[in-house]
């Protein structure tokens, strides 16, 4: 099951920065989860003498990175290729959570006096866990399918609206289900609600001021790889044999 979902089949392997670019997005989620704890405090500007900050989770300052990465897949490889990254950092999030925990929950030696600090970095509450996991897996695939079917629909034109319909998508199912998982039933609806639409507006504007940059990573990339990806006739389950449904992807 592991191999059909993350084997790469011989048309992935003929791409020279494919491998680079999984490897740098699961960097990103590992990083991601690792310094997600830490609550930073980001001057932004002073009124009537007051200083205004924003607070955010340091998660914030790289996740949001993690959709540009998955609309680059899309665009450029396939669907299918995306689908591979997305299973590939689901499963690397997954033994860094558990292994944090077990680790966490094993005694330490008495003569050793960094237990709490470790337990300060590596320690998340299970239902976290599940919440951050099963909110990546549902928001990442809902972007790469909203990206790969308006790429269709638009006939490969207007990259931007793409990136960004995508984000809208795909960051909204993330961010709701994260909420609601995580505080649901302990949590004011008035509370989450904030929560939801603060974190939704943030990362969605993130990618927006972004979408240069993702133009710019597209466009070279198409060119050095020599592909341009439509996904008609594509499976989009995200369970799909990764090695069918690739093959059966078109280039234009």
């Amino acid at each position: 099951m592991i191999k059909a979902l993350t084997g790469r089949d011989a048309r992935l392997s003929s791409f020279r920065f494919y491998d680079l670019l999984v490897h740098v997005f699961v960097v990103v989620l590992l990083i991601s989860n690792v310094v997600g704890q830490k609550i930073c405090v980001i001057p932004l500007f002073s009124w009537n003498g007051q200083p205004v900050s924003a607070n955010i989770s340091g998660a914030q300052l790289l996740f949001p990175i993690t959709y540009i990465f998955g609309d680059i897949f899309t665009e450029v490889y396939g669907y299918g290729a995306s689908r591979r990254a997305i299973w590939l950092g689901f499963g690397a999030c997954a033994v860094l959570s558990l292994m944090g925990l077990f680790v966490v929950w094993i005694p330490a030696d008495p003569n050793w006096p960094n237990q709490k600090a470790f337990e300060a970095v590596f320690y998340t509450v299970p239902r976290f866990i599940v919440a951050s996991l099963v909110a990546f897996w549902l928001g990442e695939f809902t972007n790469s399918y909203t990206l790969a079917k308006m790429k269709i629909w638009t006939s490969g034109k207007y990259l931007w609206a793409r990136t960004i319909g995508s984000t809208v998508t795909g960051q909204f199912v993330d961010t709701s289900v994260l909420i609601l998982i995580a505080f649901g039933g302990r949590t004011a609806a008035g509370t989450m609600f904030n929560l939801i639409v603060s974190g939704y507006v943030g990362k969605v504007l993130y990618e927006a001021l972004a979408t240069p940059l993702t133009y710019l990573v597209v466009n070279k990339l198409k060119r050095a790889e020599g592909v341009d990806v439509y996904d008609r006739g594509t499976n989009f389950s995200p369970f799909a044999r990764s090695a069918n449904t690739i093959a059966a992807q078109g280039s234009c």
